[in-house]
């Protein structure tokens, strides 16, 4: 490419956006680029880049690198054209390669001013999208707080359940063979209630605890399977009215109580068996360590606790803010695994298992992706435009942010030992 390219000489929107991230860069981009007056750049074998409007460039002026983009996309002004974990993951490529370059120099900064006076696409920051700001009031981790948000009335639960399964179940499943294939997905999740099941050592009679029971998949699961009483807790009205109808469906009314609430307003221990699967990545350390003492009183001697939940890997984090910390896990940021175990043990628990599922998360994260996007004009009419477009987009993202490490995601059991010190485990 000549100087004069690379400094702008060519006209159009397409252009001047490529010429500028290969002066900016030296690496040219793996996109075909069309920009909102039509022109095109780029390569014909990469994935297409719809830039829709002047907002796009100046948010990524304001927000350079992924959250720029990400903020672009969900407010519409950006598109992926064809399937849109094969363009994220040739974006993550490319952002990768230019990761290590030194920062802008002088010369850079004043090129892309000029490229964005051209555009006309000089101007005050953007408002973040709705959709983010309401995600960072919620309080679960963002790829599925779109499945534990409140739901539309009309066709809210029934397309829910076409994306999570009949189980209803929000979590990472367990998988084996065809790893996120949309039509496994209940294979996966029942092997995972069951896997939980096992691992809390439940027998009919005991008592069960579901610390965060979300739409019910482990309580309908334990109290069906395993003969269980089982309390689930739950902070929404409109979910817990969802599990207690589940449960009179299936007759099991009598054997589960679904509670409003969360861990200190349980006063009827002791209980046999605990289980927090994917619903405690919104405390700190400090809450941590408090919630296990919590799951430590009222559990019997020789009771257990199996949690599952999201971790930060070593070096993910980054300068500034990212998709993670807007649409991921927008509450703060993820606890390390360490984190976890050291929380939990000083509660006075004692951990006996620690297993890395990272590699179970991103297959969840595409399933549920495939299925939302079997029927798009379904989805569209119930969601609306705008929340369909943070969907797909967390999924996809937080798919990929498993994929290259960093997304962790661990599976813990823990047991409260008895005073002379015996765990009732022989494993």
């Amino acid at each position: 490419m000549s100087e004069t390219q690379r400094s702008g000489g060519r006209t159009g929107v397409a252009p001047r956006l490529y010429d500028l991230l290969v002066q900016l860069f030296g690496i040219d981009p793996p996109v075909r680029l069309v920009g909102w007056d039509g022109s095109t750049a780029g390569t014909a074998d990469g994935p297409t880049v719809r830039v829709r409007s002047r907002r796009a460039v100046r948010r990524l002026l304001w927000a350079p690198g992924e959250l720029g983009l990400v903020r672009a996309y969900v407010a519409g002004e950006l598109d992926i054209d064809g399937d849109l974990l094969t363009g994220l993951r040739t974006l993550a490529d490319y952002g990768t390669a230019i990761g290590g370059r030194s920062a802008l120099g002088p010369a850079d900064r004043r090129e892309v001013l000029r490229t964005a006076v051209l555009l006309g696409a000089v101007g005050p920051a953007p408002k973040p999208p709705d959709q983010e700001q309401l995600l960072r009031a919620s309080v679960h981790p963002g790829a599925r707080a779109q499945a534990a948000a409140e739901l539309p009335e009309a066709g809210g639960l029934d397309l829910l359940e076409k994306v999570l399964g009949h189980t209803l179940a929000y979590s990472t499943a367990r998988w084996d063979g065809d790893a996120g294939a949309a039509v496994a997905l209940d294979e996966a999740q029942r092997r995972k209630l069951d896997l939980v099941c096992d691992r809390m050592g439940l027998a009919p009679g005991m008592r069960m605890l579901d610390l965060g029971c979300g739409w019910g998949p482990l309580l309908l699961h334990a109290v069906r399977e395993r003969g269980v009483q089982a309390v689930g807790l739950v902070r929404s009205a409109d979910r817990a009215d969802v599990v207690r109808r589940r449960l009179r469906d299936a007759g099991l009314a009598d054997r589960a109580d679904v509670r409003l609430g969360d861990l200190p307003g349980v006063a009827d221990g002791p209980y046999d068996a605990a289980a927090a699967i994917e619903s405690i990545e919104h405390l700190d350390e400090t809450n941590l360590v408090a919630y296990a003492g919590q799951v430590h009183q009222i559990l019997r001697p020789g009771g257990r606790f199996v949690m599952q939940a999201l971790t930060a890997r070593p070096g993910a984090g980054g300068p500034g803010p990212s998709f993670m910390s807007a649409y991921v896990v927008p509450s703060g940021p993820l606890p390390a695994v360490g984190t976890v175990v050291d929380g939990v043990e000083e509660s006075g628990l004692e951990v006996r298992l620690v297993e890395s599922w990272r590699e179970h998360y991103a297959p969840t994260m595409r399933a549920w992706l495939a299925r939302l996007d079997a029927d798009p004009n379904r989805a569209s009419a119930v969601l609306g435009a705008d929340r369909l477009r943070v969907w797909r987009l967390s999924l996809a993202l937080a798919s990929i942010g498993s994929e290259r490490g960093r997304i962790g995601l661990h599976h813990l059991v823990a047991v409260r030992p008895h005073a002379d010190g015996r765990s009732g485990m022989l494993a």
